[in-house]
């Protein structure tokens, strides 16, 4: 067990290693938090010591003995929170002293989402669009990590991360005019729903691949760390997408290529459909971190304010250091994967019903503010009453508006249109001609 202890003893002092290394001071920060990164780096070999290894490859001691290491030899990596189920600060020096105005927009923010998500999902089953994804419990991932981001640091999203486009400004009329692929769509009705995008507000439009926005984030934080821009980017993905090879591709290379990158994984048990238990054996996601000596923390997903600061702490470090860090906010998708899934095959309404009725990020909040008299049951009516009114004018909008020019097909691929896109839309009209009868292009603007 000698080896095991060993190591026990090298993960733990990890952090001051990363210190020592990089010459750096404590942050006062960090010296009154509970929270804290952990990470594994190379040290130099002490030539003093002909006994130690010397290989390029690790940092580690001989053993005279034969011992596998356990996977288990670590005990769990803790969830760092600030306020518990009932909204109560746990901590006082955790918490983030944030305004009234500011925690008021935090929760006007993830209710006005949940409302957007329910009249978007009854649009799909009525059959209004095509597909939808709701956000239903991850709300607390979104508006925290969102918030303490600067507008001019890089997003790549997956597709469950709608609350941080709308915490940057994106307005209602634009998510309903994407999901409707109106004329509106900034991506010109292109795309399937809830791929958003947005050059304004710095987000990366959403693609349907798992995790190819991964190696995509570590190159575009690369290429900001040449530029020497005071911007960070930040990538996320579900504990699911961590299971492709994109996941290890963007995390070796943002390590190695020390990169201000801020993974962002939101782990929310089930993937599309596979429950975490079949999805991995390591503890979570952020025990990867180490491997790839990137800084990690686990967090509460489900309060905003643990999202938040932990969130802040990497965007500040990733910047000064040019260092990529890991964060996996443990959360509950409450709401099926979209609507393509039925996940009371693979889960029980029981356990639905609890996340959602007792640990839910957004009552978490609520309670937070009833505590301070800065919310009541009359606000809490006028909110929802008015936010519901607000979505379903965007929605009766969204509606009635034409389907982009049809033209657009052909569009926005090369600077001038090459003869084989030529032959297709020459094609595509005469096909239309022929049975117009079923393309109504009344619908469509001209």
């Amino acid at each position: 067990m000698a080896a095991v202890s060993n190591m026990s003893r090298i993960y733990g002092s990890c952090f001051h290693a990363v210190r020592q290394a990089a010459g750096l001071k404590t942050s006062r920060l960090l010296q009154r938090r509970s929270f804290r990164f952990s990470a594994v780096v190379q040290q130099q070999p002490d030539d003093s010591s002909l006994d130690k290894p010397q290989f390029p490859g690790a940092s580690a001691e001989y053993v005279d003995h034969l011992e596998f290491i356990q996977p288990n030899v670590i005990s769990g990596i803790p969830v760092y929170r600030v306020m518990d189920r009932q909204g109560k600060i746990i901590n006082p020096s955790e918490d983030p002293q944030l305004s009234k105005e500011t925690v008021l927009n935090f929760y006007q923010k993830m209710t006005l989402l949940n409302t957007m998500d329910r009249i978007l999902y009854e649009s799909q089953r009525q059959g209004r669009i095509s597909f939808y994804m709701t956000n239903y419990g991850e709300e607390g991932t979104h508006i925290g990590s969102a918030a303490a981001l600067e507008p001019n640091d890089l997003v790549f999203g997956q597709y469950r991360e709608a609350g941080v486009l709308m915490y940057r400004g994106f307005p209602l009329d634009r998510f309903m005019a994407q999901c409707y692929a109106n004329a509106d769509d900034l991506g010109k009705g292109r795309q399937m729903p809830v791929h958003y995008g947005s050059k304004d507000l710095n987000f990366v439009t959403i693609s349907s691949p798992l995790a190819t926005q991964i190696p995509q984030a570590a190159g575009a934080a690369y290429a900001i760390k040449r530029e020497n821009a005071n911007r960070a980017v930040i990538c996320y993905f579900g504990e699911g997408a961590a299971s492709e090879g994109d996941a290890h591709a963007g995390f070796n290379f943002s390590a190695t290529l020390e990169c201000p990158l801020i993974f962002f994984c939101r782990n929310n048990g089930y993937a599309i459909s596979t429950p975490t238990n079949e999805q991995y054996r390591g503890d979570g996601i952020a025990a990867r971190g180490p491997g790839y000596g990137m800084l990690s923390i686990r967090v509460d997903g489900n309060d905003v304010f643990a999202v938040y600061n932990a969130t802040k702490e990497a965007r500040r470090r990733a910047v000064a250091e040019n260092q990529p860090f890991l964060i996996e906010a443990m959360t509950y998708r409450i709401g099926h994967h979209s609507t393509s899934d039925d996940s009371s095959a693979y889960r029980s309404v029981d356990e639905v019903n609890y996340w959602d009725k007792q640990d839910h990020p957004i009552s978490r909040l609520r309670h937070y503010m009833t505590a301070r008299s800065w919310w009541s049951e009359d606000d809490e009516r006028g909110w929802r009453k008015q936010s519901r009114k607000t979505v379903m004018e965007a929605f009766e909008r969204a509606e009635r508006r034409l389907k982009p020019n049809v033209e657009l097909m052909f569009t926005d691929v090369y600077h001038e249109m090459t003869p084989g896109l030529s032959k297709q839309r020459e094609a595509m009209w005469r096909h239309v001609q022929q049975y117009k009868e079923h393309y109504p292009l009344d619908l469509y603007e001209k």
